[in-house]
């Protein structure tokens, strides 16, 4: 039985296993986490016999390894953004036919990396500029300019390396690399200014083309005619030309990209052909020049260079038949064609040379050093002496070959590093590469050693080979208008010619496939609101929209029509591109995220730093103006993505940074407390929430943020009742809520949500625990319990004296605001009224400075400050009043003084009985274990027996209110509490609802006293009321009365002085230290703010807060 029994398990454990898993692979509906999978019944099937019963518990949320590792083999190479994007598209529109499989990319590292580098950095500049680079600035300034910029591009290929070998790269190359390393700011940024760029260099390549077109193919083919022009007109007839041509070939080109990129991809490979072959044609130029130079003569009077079209025959004149002939260069320096005619000056002082244009690269020549040249200076041999007046002027100017433009060396770099830039065409291409960890590092740094040998190589062959004049010839006007490059090519000339043309317009018209796409995918990202619309395409996703834009943007570098002037633009914004490039590899190795794990292995944070540093030198050698331009331009678009574009967690640097320099900065405020003037309230704020977690208090916040204008810490709390496992989500829910209306009242600041037994024990824990080292509060607002009277709210007041007790005892200061619903909203605006400080007692200054940080908020922003003081009977009120301007002097704070003077007053009749009800009240509630509605009559039934005691005792007292005098100051008495207490001999203010009457004997004797002299009425008090006439047989505590006292007299003169004022703040009494008075310390501190509408009670925190010092 026991051997059937292990059968039949062995036969139930292969039937579960053929069940769940009969094709080996694992049925779950998703690998990720938190995907909803089967039914429980489901699960269990499918877990069963797999050894896996210790976890079936958390299958629901935490996928097997095997399935997870499936799907991480099917992952989609799409870049983060467009698959939402995609999916948002197809719930709008419907559900869209079935596509066809994406086939696996196949690329490799040459034909997906290197060559498509290769095309991308050779280009137009190569051609057109080189050879008058290496003439003006010599061959030394020329090797300097190539090497610093093939430096910079190398270290950025090395830091783009090592960030493309640091995860798998997703479509999209630098925008994604920038914007995934260091931010969706800096990567929109970096982005836009990286399109731009890109737009731009279209430009450039379609001028580029255009040059060519008219100038060395088909020059006749000029609308505006160049014959005849001199100077100024012709530069504009060539530029009109340019602008007109380059209109009609951006649109041919931006037609032929909307059509289909297909063909633009099949035709890459023929423009690198074109590119590849008119590089060799220049080295086998340079190789036949050492065996037979070719014949480029260029035609010289004294030393200067003559355009070709000039003249037939390098001469003056010639002999035919023993006959003197003048030629065609006679007839253009005189003024007939005849021996005795009268000629140009220069032209008869001097010779007619013809010499070699291109020597070879054997005949010694070496442009080592430049020429620079001012606009319109002709192009003069050096060597040659020449027979020139310095008095007579320049003449026939335009039979000679002219400067077109001031040179200098800065300009030379700024037109020269675009020839370097396109290092980035196989990262953008990550999508379509095998192994693109792999091929990127390679294929990137082999194309820039590729292309940087060739560029140093033809700087020192260039410099070997051709003659000085000719290498200054920017247009081969001396040279029978040839390309000067061409010149040098073999087997002819017009293999670089059109070489370099078919290279421009493919350069051109990758550019315009690439821009939209680049532009497409930073919209689909969602991080730049306003360019969301070119996210959308054709049905196929091509860049519709973002095409259209591309093509306005470069129509602006077709109307600027120089190539020299729209060369810099876009070195700018390469090189903003490439400086953050380096910038995201540096503080990614300097941060050491854990995350930073790269295959590429040779790099290193200097590195990195030295190619910023470059990338930064090289933006304002090139030209400073440019280099604001471009930086503003970024720095508006971080701005504005900041401020307005959706917020994006992509474990960026910059965030590392920032916990970095947060960690940084908490050690640093370890050391010690901060300064009075470096003091400001750093507030927690207590609120409570109601059963839905909703804030039951949101004035609260908006109090906050006008004391604190979005400075400082701010930290609202709130405490859930109950336990961390069973409230965790009501907890979330309130800190959602508390999140939200921070938002809503933009109070920068932290939510803190704390779970506890009680709501006591949780405030007591946000007050001990709030902030983190030395970034904590250091004082706590609160509200005012506003229902403590009611029985079923004593808890509240309980509570609210427990914070006051423990902000004490912790030095922290408090901000209680009475009437909370009163107070403004941040829309509300006061246009006048005042804010009146009512300053009894030293608190540190906390007083002085609140109204200051009031007043800095729009809100309270028209308010003007008063400041009220107490003065005791024997001080000198005028000398406090002086002293107290003087003081607010140097506190730098505008508001007006006013001393309160208040007489030795006795205490009334009223405030007698008020005490006695209000220890009555609190001692039979706390003997009587009366129901809810036994406890309200009760209340009521001693009010109403108080009312009648006075009425009967003091008839006078409820028909007559009588002001006081303005008497003596309160004293504070640090041992006990920091109470407003009299002494025996401090006199105290009177409530303005009752009348004032003098304290009788001690023995309780009846006297009658004057209360301000003559004609006043006389008020009795009997200050030991008989038994049977009063509803308790007692006595009140002396301590109570003279405090009861206290709060009626102040209540009475603050009512008279601040009832309009927009809002009063006074010092707050310190609660008792026996708990049996808190119902005492509450009904004190009600009687002292009755008739007030917003009151801010405040007690320091036992430290100055303000000083007079810088």
């Amino acid at each position: 039985q026991w051997e059937r029994r292990i059968k039949r398990q062995r036969l139930n454990l292969l039937i579960g296993v053929s069940i769940v898993s009969g094709d080996g692979i694992p049925k779950e509906s998703s690998p990720f986490i938190n995907s909803s999978a089967a039914s429980d019944a489901e699960k269990s099937q499918q877990y069963d016999g797999k050894n896996m019963a210790l976890f079936e518990e958390e299958m629901d949320t935490s996928p097997m390894v095997s399935s997870l590792l499936s799907s991480l083999a099917n992952y989609s190479n799409l870049p983060t953004g467009s698959k939402e994007h995609e999916e948002a598209e197809n719930i709008e529109e419907g559900a869209r036919p079935s596509k066809k499989p994406v086939k696996a990319p196949q690329l490799g590292t040459l034909m997906g990396v290197y060559l498509p580098c290769i095309q991308n950095i050779f280009g137009v500049i190569l051609f057109l500029r080189m050879t008058w680079m290496v003439g003006i600035g010599g061959v030394f300034g020329s090797f300097i300019i190539v090497f610093m910029c093939c430096s910079t591009t190398m270290l950025t290929a090395i830091s783009m390396s090592a960030i493309a070998t640091n995860g798998v790269v997703p479509a999209g190359g630098s925008y994604y690399m920038i914007s995934r390393s260091l931010g969706p700011e800096f990567g929109g940024a970096v982005g836009i200014c990286f399109y731009l760029g890109t737009t731009f260099a279209g430009a450039m390549y379609i001028l580029g083309c255009i040059e060519i077109l008219l100038i060395y193919i088909i020059p006749q083919a000029a609308i505006f005619k160049i014959e005849g022009l001199e100077g100024p007109e012709a530069e504009l007839a060539l530029l009109n030309n340019m602008r007109v041509y380059g209109t009609l070939v951006l649109s041919l080109m931006a037609l032929v990209v909307f059509v289909g990129v297909k063909y633009v991809n099949k035709l890459a490979l023929l423009f690198l052909a074109c590119v590849i072959l008119s590089i060799l044609a220049v080295y086998a130029g340079v190789i036949k020049t050492a065996i037979d130079p070719p014949v480029f003569p260029v035609c010289l009077l004294g030393n200067r260079t003559l355009v070709s079209k000039g003249y037939d025959i390098c001469a003056k004149v010639i002999e035919i038949d023993n006959e003197t002939i003048t030629t065609k260069l006679w007839r253009s320096f005189c003024d007939s064609e005849y021996l005795n005619a009268t000629c140009d000056e220069y032209f008869t002082n001097n010779n007619i040379t013809e010499i070699q244009g291109i020597p070879g690269v054997t005949s010694g020549i070496l442009n080592l050093f430049g020429n620079y040249l001012e606009k319109g200076m002709i192009l003069e041999k050096r060597g040659l002496s020449s027979d020139v007046d310095p008095d007579s002027p320049t003449t026939s100017s335009n039979r000679y070959v002219l400067a077109d433009i001031t040179s200098f060396f800065t300009l030379l770099v700024g037109i020269y590093f675009p020839s370097v830039t396109g290092i980035m065409a196989g990262s953008n291409r990550s999508g379509d590469l095998r192994d693109a960890q792999k091929s990127i590092p390679i294929g990137t740094i082999a194309a820039i050693t590729t292309t940087s040998t060739v560029y140093m190589s033809c700087v020192v062959l260039f410099g070997a080979c051709i003659e000085g004049v000719v290498l200054r010839d920017k247009f081969g006007e001396g040279v029978n208008g040839n390309l000067v490059i061409g010149t040098l090519a073999w087997p002819s000339p017009w293999v670089i010619v059109f070489g370099s043309f078919f290279s421009t317009c493919g350069a051109g018209l990758q550019s315009l496939t690439g821009a939209p796409r680049l532009l497409q995918a930073i919209s689909r990202d969602g991080i730049i609101p306003f360019l969301r619309v070119f996210g959308h395409g054709k049905a196929n996703g091509e860049p519709t929209w973002a095409l259209l834009l591309t093509a306005c943007i470069c129509e602006i570098g077709i109307i600027i029509a120089s190539l020299d002037l729209v060369a810099p633009i876009l070195s700018m914004f390469f090189l903003m591109c490439y400086m953050f490039v380096n910038l995201a590899c540096a503080l990614q190795t300097l941060l050491r995220t854990p995350n930073w794990r790269p295959r590429f292995k040779f790099y290193h944070w200097a590195l990195s730093f030295l190619g910023m540093s470059l990338c930064l030198s090289l933006m304002f050698i090139c030209s400073w103006y440019y280099a604001i331009i471009a930086m503003g331009i970024a720095t508006c678009i971080y701005k504005y993505i900041e401020f307005c574009g959706a917020e994006k967690e992509w474990g960026d640097g910059i965030r590392g940074i920032s916990l970095s320099a947060a960690r940084f900065a908490l050690m640093r405020l370890e050391e010690g407390p901060p300064h009075t003037k470096n003091w400001r309230p750093q507030i927690l704020v207590l609120v409570s929430v109601d059963s839905e977690q909703n804030v039951e208090q949101p004035r609260l916040i908006s109090l906050t943020n006008q004391l604190k204008a979005g400075k400082g810490l701010t930290i609202v709390g709130t405490s859930v009742q109950g336990t961390f496992l069973d409230n965790y989500t009501e907890a979330q829910r309130a800190d959602q809520s508390l999140r939200k209306l921070m938002e809503t009242e933009k109070v920068k600041g932290f939510s803190q949500v704390v779970i506890s037994s009680n709501l006591r024990d949780g405030t007591s824990h946000l007050i001990q625990v709030g902030g983190l080292g030395g970034l904590k509060h250091n004082t706590v607002m609160v509200s005012w319990p506003r229902n403590w009277k009611q029985p079923e709210y004593h808890h509240q007041f309980r509570n609210f004296i427990e914070v006051v007790r423990e902000t004490t005892v912790a030095s922290l200061a408090l901000l209680v605001p009475k009437n909370i619903s009163s107070y403004p909203s941040n829309g509300e605006r006061f246009t006048e009224g005042h804010i009146d400080v009512w300053w009894i007692v030293h608190d540190g200054g906390m007083l002085m400075l609140l109204p200051f940080l009031l007043r800095q908020h729009k809100v309270w922003r028209k308010c003007k400050m008063r400041i009220f003081t107490v003065a005791q009977m024997d001080d000198n009120s005028i000398q406090m009043k002086k002293d107290l301007i003087t003081f607010l002097y140097h506190l730098r704070i505008d508001a007006a003084v006013e001393v309160v003077e208040m007489h030795d007053g006795d205490i009334s009749a009223y405030t007698y009985e008020k005490t006695l009800v209000m220890e009555q009240r609190s001692q039979i509630l706390k003997q009587m274990h009366l129901t809810k509605n036994e406890m309200e009559r009760e209340i009521q039934s001693i009010t109403d027996s108080s009312r009648g005691s006075i009425r009967r005792k003091n008839p006078s007292a409820m028909r007559s209110q009588h002001s006081t005098e303005e008497g003596a100051s309160l004293a504070e008495k640090p041992e006990d509490e920091v109470q407003l207490i009299h002494t025996k001999n401090a006199s105290t203010p009177t409530s303005p609802t009752s009348p004032t009457s003098p304290a009788g004997p001690a023995g309780g004797a009846a006297t009658w006293t004057d209360n301000k002299g003559a004609g006043k009425g006389p008020t009795l008090l009997s200050a030991n009321p008989e038994p049977g006439r009063d509803h308790f047989n007692m006595k009140p505590n002396q301590t109570d009365l003279r405090r009861m006292h206290t709060a009626m007299r102040l209540n009475e003169v603050i009512t008279k002085k601040s009832k309009e004022a927009k809002l009063v703040l006074l010092n707050m009494p310190g609660p008792p230290k026996n708990r049996m008075g808190n119902e005492n310390y509450m009904e004190f501190l009600e009687v002292l703010t009755e008739g007030l509408n917003r009151v801010l009670l405040v007690r320091g925190g036992g430290r100055e807060v303000i000083t007079i010092y810088s």
